[in-house]
């Protein structure tokens, strides 16, 4: 199942893509990685969701990630007494934290949170933004607003703080629960809802403890104010610009995009781009233009992959949501003006072996025209180190552990084959050699560039680079 592509598609799962039958459409259509959104469905639906994945994987014989998305803290309306409220343009309302249903004059707000981190001037968005109102005055428990952007409100609808740090931790209870679960499931990645300081991962990996890899999922204005850090204690980053696009000018989004995919470049961790992709393809078998567009940009970007979430998870084409995400990637992979931006925007190697020797594998495999780059790893780091490269060829990484070749599934332009770690320099050679001639990413008569450390097996000690022919 190699791809032709070196940039990674995420696919959401949902009613609209759950069957047997659907789910070898959307792999075989190109979906490198599945999404499981535990904010809709029940543990049961991902349970049988995750062995059938786990069934493809063996009949294919080809790692397949899991990513497991935690819903977070929902902020949300209480209940209205007759029904929906229409604002107009400066009237004035009250937020309080108690039960009694809410009329025109009051709305009920039972999130203690928001009361402690209200400051006069604060926004209070309401329903993805559509209702925008303005902080005048507040105490312990209650916030009186200003209706700066009419519109209806109702019970239930979601509220926003994009200019607020609420103290509140991104792990709810239902969170800590689906987590147990997912991790029993064997997730391979887990990613974070609600992050706004790099804490909020530490917490969540103190929970995981090694057994699948952190993401963070960027949708909080104030989790940018602690970009590096959190970078830092992830292992990937989401770019969720649904959220983010709420809380944030729609203007600031973009630049904001390339900001992160930059910084995440330079630590070497992989990003998905999400949210609106090929949003039309809900219910359109093809995207509008400026949505091809939209990803194309996420590519030349240099994302390591790109999300659909209900084009895939209850859109009516969702293999063929996928199919175009693939078209669009390898037509943009095939600009040369992409291979420019690649070179472009790589840094300089930091001063350590394992770095050097990546830098080195880079530039002779451009040099020799070699047909791949191959990495022995245990955790995955030699090739996430390869990938930040951006080589003009693909990374086919090859690994003892399972688990790791799960996650690299994740990353851009890694193949990942699970199978037995190399035991000398001429087993090194040898499984090289074989491998990529059977996974069909080299043929006789080319070269690889192979990537080690010695003692093989031992985590982060890369440290050989060998040149090697493909022959009969």
């Amino acid at each position: 199942m190699q791809r032709k592509r070196f940039t990674k598609v995420v696919a959401t799962l949902g009613p609209a893509s759950s069957s047997p039958e659907r789910l070898r459409a959307l792999f075989e259509a190109g979906a490198d990685v599945f999404r499981l959104n535990f904010s809709h469905g029940t543990h049961d639906d991902h349970r049988a969701r995750v062995a059938l994945l786990r069934q493809l994987e063996e009949e294919y014989r080809h790692p397949i990630a899991i990513l497991m998305d935690l819903q977070g803290p929902k902020l949300r309306l209480g209940p209205f007494a007759q029904g929906p409220i229409n604002l107009k343009r400066g009237q004035k309302i009250r937020f309080d934290m108690t039960s009694t249903p809410g009329t025109v004059e009051r709305v009920p707000l039972p999130h203690p949170e928001i009361f402690k981190a209200a400051q006069e001037d604060g926004l209070l968005l309401i329903d993805d933004g559509k209702v925008r109102l303005r902080i005048v005055a507040h105490t312990d428990d209650t916030i009186d607003s200003e209706v700066e952007v009419a519109g209806q409100i109702s019970e239930r609808k979601g509220v926003n703080l994009p200019n607020l740090i609420v103290p509140l931790s991104p792990l709810t209870p239902k969170d800590r629960r689906d987590l147990d679960y997912g991790l029993a499931l064997g997730v391979d990645w887990v990613a974070l809802s609600f992050v706004q300081h790099a804490h909020d991962i530490a917490e969540l990996k103190k929970l995981v403890a090694g057994r699948a890899a952190v993401m963070a999922k960027l949708e909080k204005p104030a989790a940018i104010d602690h970009l590096d850090e959190i970078i830092e204690q992830s292992e990937g980053i989401m770019v969720a610009r649904g959220d983010l696009g709420v809380e944030m000018p729609p203007e600031a989004v973009p630049p904001l995009q390339k900001r992160i995919l930059a910084a995440c470049r330079v630590a070497g961790k992989p990003t998905i781009v999400a949210t609106q992709m090929l949003e039309s393809m809900v219910h359109s078998p093809i995207p509008t233009r400026a949505e091809a567009s939209d990803v194309a940009t996420a590519v030349y970007d240099g994302t390591d992959a790109v999300m659909l979430s209900a084009e895939s998870a209850s859109g009516e084409y969702p293999v063929e949501a996928v199919a175009m995400m693939d078209r669009i990637l390898r037509s943009v992979e095939s600009d040369p003006l992409y291979r420019r931006l690649m070179d472009a925007a790589r840094h300089e190697p930091e001063a350590t072996t394992a770095d050097a020797i990546s830098a080195a594998a880079r530039q002779c495999a451009h040099t020799l025209s070699a047909a791949a780059i191959v990495t022995y790893t245990n955790t995955g780091s030699t090739a996430l180190r390869a990938a930040r490269e951006r080589p003009d060829v693909r990374i086919l990484c090859l690994t003892p552990n399972l688990n790791t070749a799960r996650r690299l599934t994740l990353a851009w332009g890694v193949h990942p084959v699970h199978g037995e770690d190399a035991q000398n320099f001429s087993d090194m050679v040898q499984r090289a050699v074989r491998v990529a001639r059977e996974e069909e990413i080299a043929r006789d008569g080319q070269r690889l560039v192979i990537t080690a450390g010695v003692p093989f097996g031992t985590p982060g000690a890369t440290n050989i680079l060998r040149i090697a022919y493909v022959s009969p």
